[in-house]
């Protein structure tokens, strides 16, 4: 994920164990240049409540789960699943 580059450079140079809040408070206004627009890492990691994350792996897969949907592309869509039994899909794009 290229968005996340300086995030989780900020985040490799970060010493753990650290807290949400802590990492919020340091890399809080790092703007993340998402598919469908921009929003802060603190944006993000606001949405996971205190933890407590014992080393940078950790923060970074909690910071991308954390992302919004504007991180997703085109939201809903697959060009891989069929439509279960009873459903009905999504309109078919040609590009």
């Amino acid at each position: 994920m290229r968005f996340m580059a300086d995030a989780d450079d900020s985040f490799e140079a970060h010493s753990f164990p650290a807290t949400t809040g802590e990492l919020i408070d340091e890399y809080g206004e790092l703007e993340l240049q998402l598919p469908n627009g921009t929003e802060t890492l603190g944006d993000a990691l606001g949405r996971l409540g205190e933890e407590t994350y014992q080393d940078a792996e950790g923060a970074k897969l909690a910071a991308r789960s954390a992302i919004s949907e504007k991180g997703i592309g085109r939201k809903g869509y697959s060009d891989r699943d069929a439509p279960t039994v009873g459903e009905n899909g999504p309109e078919q794009v040609s590009f």
